[in-house]
């Protein structure tokens, strides 16, 4: 009794049925809100860390040192311009040329009797006019495709370039010379202002500009002023015609520098107002909406894209014709390498168009001895192939481009 006394009992644990499971019934348990919760969080993946995109620190890293690349490929092509030709410099005597015009005397200048000639009246304006027409079509393309969001833009989409090509051959049909050789220039400059300000008008609606729109206008006035051309060239005589169809080829000969010191300012300014937008740009490219709500006026964009574009792309066209393809290819190439971002981008797209357009100039005078051929048929023979690759690239993604 005494050992059955010092014998410690527990008290099992209840085994009464909570209300509401459904024990006490005999029925299945039912889940509650909460156990239904914790079964979906269990039965939840763990989360897969996804690549992202590289830091600022590395775009900005990488826009740098292609525009460093950029530097140095353009000097060292504005140098291998310069010394070759009909006429072959060394390339110190052409160095030596240049440190001789500010007063520096440490390397030889020219050697041939006229080689300094050949560097100050010919070379050096034509190359110099090649990179700001250069730089001019590769930032109004970049203007462009930020404004549409289609790497498929370039400035001859809202008429800039027929319009101005209207300009120039009215005024070699009619012969006008009441402003001297700078007459078809300017014909082509104010016609190319007023095309695409009247795309612009037209495509207005209630105030605001579609983008759909925009580009539907652009091709309708494309296709007038090619009706115009077309017109204008068959009316013409024999010499004229010849001149209106050299002039649509594009060509840097008979370069002065006259004609730099006309267009520099008017492309330098237009540069520089071109990359001060660029971060409503970036703004833009995540749609009308949302660069609206954190304070973006998209017309006001819009209008100011299209004023620079116009500045830029008449000035360029205004002394060397219609060069094609500048603007798309020369963009789209950069925006792979370096990211979306618009200032880095058009930043890079001075350098890289005045770069194409100088080994394209460079092609256009020596790959046919004793021949000048168009630097708009062989910007062409680089920009259709990579327009084709364009298209079937936007095609292989959905229609998205990047």
């Amino acid at each position: 009794m005494m050992r059955d006394a010092n014998v410690t009992t527990t008290t099992p644990p209840s085994t009464t049925p909570r209300p509401g499971t459904g024990a006490e019934t005999g029925q299945p348990k039912r889940r509650t809100l909460f156990d239904r919760a914790e079964v979906r969080e269990r039965r939840r993946p763990e989360p897969v860390a996804e690549p992202t995109d590289a830091p600022p620190r590395s775009k900005k890293a990488r826009a740098s040192l292609l525009a460093a690349v950029l530097t140095i490929l353009l000097i060292a092509g504005c140098l291998v311009s310069a010394m070759i030709g009909q006429l072959y410099i060394p390339p110190l005597e052409v160095l030596g040329f240049l440190l001789n015009q500010v007063g520096i005397d440490w390397l030889p200048g020219p050697s041939h009797e006229f080689g300094a000639a050949a560097l100050a009246e010919v070379r050096f304006p034509r190359l110099v006019l090649t990179v700001l027409v250069g730089a001019a079509l590769a930032v109004a393309g970049a203007l462009m495709q930020g404004i549409f969001g289609n790497p498929l833009a370039e400035p001859g989409s809202v008429g800039v370039s027929a319009g101005a090509a209207v300009g120039a051959s009215f005024s070699i049909l009619f012969s006008l010379t009441f402003l001297g050789p700078f007459t078809t220039p300017t014909f082509a400059f104010v016609a190319g202002l007023i095309t695409t300000f009247v795309v612009y008008s037209l495509s207005r609606s209630g105030r605001r500009t579609d983008v759909i729109t925009l580009i539907l206008t652009g091709v309708a006035v494309n296709a007038v002023c090619g009706a115009l051309i077309a017109f204008i060239t068959f009316s013409a005589p024999t010499q004229a015609r010849e001149q209106i169809v050299f002039w649509q080829m594009g060509s840097m000969n008979g370069s002065r520098w006259e004609q730099v010191w006309l267009v520099a300012p008017l492309i330098i300014v237009g540069c520089i107002l071109a990359i001060g937008i660029g971060r409503q740009l970036d703004l833009l490219s995540l749609g009308e909406k949302a660069a609206r709500h954190v304070g973006v006026n998209v017309e006001r964009v819009r209008l100011l894209v299209m004023i620079y574009v116009a500045l830029l792309v008449s000035a360029a066209v205004a002394f060397a014709g219609i060069i094609a393809f500048v603007g798309l290819v020369v963009p789209h190439i950069i925006r792979m390498i370096i990211g979306p971002s618009h200032r880095a981008l058009l930043l890079c797209s001075v350098l890289g168009g005045a770069l194409l357009l100088t080994i394209a100039d460079l092609g256009a005078r020596t790959l046919v001895e004793y021949a000048d051929l168009p630097i708009g048929m062989l910007t062409s023979l680089i920009g259709g192939p990579f327009f084709f690759y364009l298209i079937r690239r936007s095609r292989a993604k959905g229609g998205a481009w990047s």
